[in-house]
């Protein structure tokens, strides 16, 4: 392997993939347009699911530190609270989000990049890409007019709404291009808000205001405004004229703005994020409402997905239903997320006061009930996703409340696994023990580079041969969790979901698993 893959775009989704990359000692160029990083933060929340795959690239913490944690969500309308989503609940070892500005989210993906030894190429505009069966030829013009021709293996287009990479394989979004407008501003601003929620206000003759506090006096605003064609400066009188209508008086109080601006979102996706040896992630591949906060950590999501992947195609050890199934995965999630996303936003604009009045009674009836509020919470933070129907995962029967191949392999405190996995960047293969006391062989026929790992009861993991660690299970309790009371093995991928989970008495699964996502 010679020709380093090409990333596009050094957006938080670019930077998680080219990091995926070279953590896993993959040669990468990073480049982009923009002369220096922008000073503007259009995403601010790191949801759980986030949080696990920066947790596994070792940056978790200098994230958490970075911003606030923020641990429920809260909607109102006429002057009360609808609802109230508590996010402790969530099943992940982060049950929270945590909120920072985008900035703050690219400085340090950038930082654990650089000490990767890659550095951002700056000033760079991609202008024409080829490909053939052997790999992608991008033609990059410098901000000194110099053009280079950069010959890669794989291209992963991360260039945000605009895609250049987008426009030049031919594809298009699709979806609706009635497009919805923002007054959105980061600001200093007093409140009387409790800072660790995030807040929805229905507004009664217009769209909603979402309110995001941050670090110190530093909050998040955006207000969905009309789309009356007028052209009309983003200031902060009208940001604290729309706050005040929307949320009432007093509630906050802007005393200066970092920037401001007013966008406009559509909702659509590309109908393939894979065009040979192209990828399209992010923004290049699905637009939505701000609704949900979900945008920026789809697009990191799918670049954790791909990079993985992508670091296998280019040793020459991917499958092509491997990289196929980047497709596969994460096309449905995106789907999910607009559908969402397009449910808040018309939640959020009922133009009937009636239907107004009826969406209040049933929100805070609803958010009364416990699995609501649950489902909810599992829906914001993403902890509720699964590939279930990929087509490189292998199923089997399991109890309805267990572990199913495609899941992502839960954390059970007070058991060493989440140790064992953290900074792994290959497949692991789990095999919990039986309860006869008696660890089983390690399975033959992994995939090259699959570490295994013996997980047992107390007193059980002694006198076993073959594994790379071993872990105790007291009382079993991961054992449950994962659908194994009697033993079993799951391999879990290196974005930690489940590519099978099987019995332990089952000869074939790890060698069909190995065959399915490798050239062999």
């Amino acid at each position: 392997m010679t020709n380093p893959v090409l990333v596009v775009g050094a957006g938080p989704v670019g930077l998680v993939a080219a990091a995926e990359l070279a953590r896993r000692r993959v040669p990468v160029r990073i480049i982009d347009q923009l002369a220096v990083p922008t000073t503007e933060s259009r995403a601010i929340v790191v949801h759980a699911r986030s949080l696990e795959m920066l947790d596994r690239m070792g940056i978790v913490d200098a994230v958490m530190d970075s911003g606030i944690k923020t641990t429920a969500m809260e909607m109102h309308a006429a002057g009360r609270r609808l609802a109230r989503v508590d996010l402790d609940g969530v099943d992940s070892p982060f049950p929270f989000s945590v909120t920072t500005p985008q900035t703050e989210t690219e400085r340090i993906l950038a930082e654990f990049l650089a000490g990767q030894g890659v550095t951002v190429e700056r000033g760079a505009e991609l202008t024409g890409l080829v490909q053939d069966a052997d790999g992608v030829r991008a033609t990059v013009r410098h901000d000194d007019g110099r053009d280079e021709v950069i010959t890669a293996p794989y291209l992963m287009g991360a260039d945000g709404a605009r895609s250049a990479v987008r426009h030049l394989v031919g594809a298009a979004l699709a979806g609706s291009f009635k497009g919805e407008r923002f007054l959105m501003g980061d600001v200093e601003a007093g409140c009387e808000l409790e800072r660790h929620s995030m807040y929805t206000y229905f507004a009664k003759d217009t769209g909603p205001l979402l309110v995001f506090p941050m670090r110190g006096q530093r909050m998040r605003l955006i207000a969905q405004i009309e789309t009356d064609g007028a052209e009309r400066e983003p200031t902060i009188g009208w940001l604290q004229q729309v706050t005040d209508e929307r949320a009432g008086a007093g509630t906050v109080t802007i005393s200066s703005a970092h920037w401001l601006t007013i966008f406009e979102i559509h909702h659509a996706q590309v109908p393939a994020y894979r065009f040979g040896r192209v990828f399209l992630g992010g923004d290049a591949a699905h637009v939505h409402s701000p609704a949900g906060g979900q945008g920026m950590n789809t697009g990191m999501q799918d670049s954790f997905n791909l990079g993985w992947k992508l670091a296998l195609g280019a040793d020459g050890a991917a499958s092509g239903a491997l990289l196929d199934s980047y497709h596969a995965e994460r096309h449905p999630v995106a789907a999910k997320v607009i559908e969402f996303s397009t449910l808040l936003t018309k939640v959020g604009t009922l133009d009937s006061g009636l239907a107004r009045t009826l969406r209040n009674s049933v929100m805070h009836a609803a958010s009364g009930l416990a699995p609501v509020r649950h489902a909810l919470a599992n829906q914001a933070e993403e902890t509720a996703l699964a590939y279930r129907d990929s087509p490189v995962v292998i199923g089997g029967r399991q109890p309805r409340h267990a572990l199913h191949a495609g899941d992502h392999v839960p954390d059970v405190s007070g058991v060493g696994l989440r140790q064992v996995l953290d900074r792994e960047t290959g497949h692991v293969l789990v095999t919990v023990a039986g309860t006869d006391g008696t660890p089983a062989a390690a399975a033959g026929g992994a995939a090259p580079g699959t570490r295994q790992v013996l997980v047992g009861g107390d007193g059980e993991v002694s006198g076993a041969s073959g594994y790379d660690a071993a872990v105790a299970d007291p009382g079993r309790r991961l054992a449950q969790r994962l659908g194994l009371p009697h033993g079993g093995r799951v391999m879990v991928r290196p974005d930690g979901y489940a590519g099978f989970v099987t019995d332990l008495a089952d000869t074939t699964t790890v060698t069909e698993y190995a065959a399915l996502v490798g050239r062999g």
